[in-house]
């Protein structure tokens, strides 16, 4: 008798942990309480870690005030927001403030791949204290799409040099290398906007790396008293960054890119533009150390070919 105890014990106990634990297929997070969570952090805690599936957050209006962390187990998660100008995640970290440095100051920090954000405002509210990043992205595979990112020095990171990243209908805004970092990020019909005298873009591309930071189609804007941006600089000796079919204003420096501290990074660097156009494009004044693409080094600017890495990866312009 104990020993037919002993074996009903065990069976019911395989049972239990034989049973599949089922977790919703999406949330809902709304201020109001009308949504499964009133924070983004806790719809995120509720997802499955290492889902096999997409998983989809649907954020109502609302202005979150969170510093926000995707764990790398929390994989598979699209943060789809109600309306991009009203669905706002804010927080106002900087490096300097309280032990904080560039590396955590983000409002967003984004860890886990295949991670999609559609319809939001990432936004970093410290103001002109210098670094403040508002989204940091280490992940792999990351979509972000009709976004705004705000803030000022610093704003977006895109930082990990194994990640591939697709920014499509974006405005971004800034003052100082105010889009930086080591990831291989795709920028297609964004709007760049520059809010003072300073650089859009700091790469930190390694020698590995066959491609950087890449703008197909975008628009390069800034305030009225910003008129002398350059396109970028080199954070790292290698940095990699093209423009393709890029609308230009003024404000962009006949010569187009800048050393990074006196130093010689921008020898072992390649800045090169192609077809760009508008009053701020003016090929015959880039510095030497930059280049002009043509047609036959155009073809290789594929997001099949740019995105190709160790297994390949081919970003949907829709959100699941």
């Amino acid at each position: 008798m104990k020993l037919y105890f002993i074996s009903l014990l065990l069976i019911t106990t395989f049972s239990c942990f034989a049973q599949t634990q089922t977790f919703p297929k999406s949330f809902t997070v709304a201020k109001d309480g009308t949504g499964d969570f009133k924070t983004i952090q806790e719809a995120v805690n509720g997802v499955r870690d290492w889902s096999e599936v997409q998983v989809p957050i649907y954020v109502k209006k609302g202005v979150y005030r969170e510093k926000l962390v995707i764990p790398a187990q929390k994989s598979r998660i699209s943060l789809i927001g109600e309306d991009k100008d009203e669905t706002k995640i804010i927080y106002d970290d900087y490096s300097g403030k309280n032990g904080i440095s560039t590396y955590t100051s983000y409002t967003v920090l984004v860890e886990g791949n295949d991670f999609i954000a559609e319809n939001l405002t990432f936004e970093n509210s410290a103001g002109s204290v210098g670094q403040a990043v508002a989204l940091h992205v280490k992940a792999d595979r990351v979509m972000i799409k009709n976004c705004k990112i705000l803030g000022n020095q610093d704003t977006l990171f895109p930082s990990a040099e194994n990640s591939r990243q697709y920014y499509v209908d974006c405005y971004i805004e800034g003052t100082t290398d105010f889009i930086f970092g080591a990831a291989t990020a795709v920028f297609e019909k964004c709007h760049i906007h520059s809010k003072k005298n300073s650089y859009i873009t700091a790469a930190s591309t390694s020698a590995s790396q066959a491609f950087g930071f890449v703008f197909f189609n975008c628009k390069l804007t800034a305030e009225a008293s910003a008129q002398k941006v350059y396109l970028g600089r080199p954070w790292r000796p290698y940095a990699r960054t093209v423009f393709i079919n890029t609308e230009m204003d003024k404000h962009i420096m006949p010569e187009g890119w800048h050393v990074w501290n006196n130093n010689e990074n921008h020898l072992k660097t390649y800045y090169a533009e192609y077809d760009s156009t508008g009053d701020g494009a003016s090929p015959r004044t880039r510095v030497k150390w930059s280049d002009q693409l043509n047609k036959k080094e155009l073809r290789q600017y594929t997001l099949d070919n740019i995105f190709k890495g160790t297994t390949a990866w081919q970003p949907t312009t829709t959100a699941k």
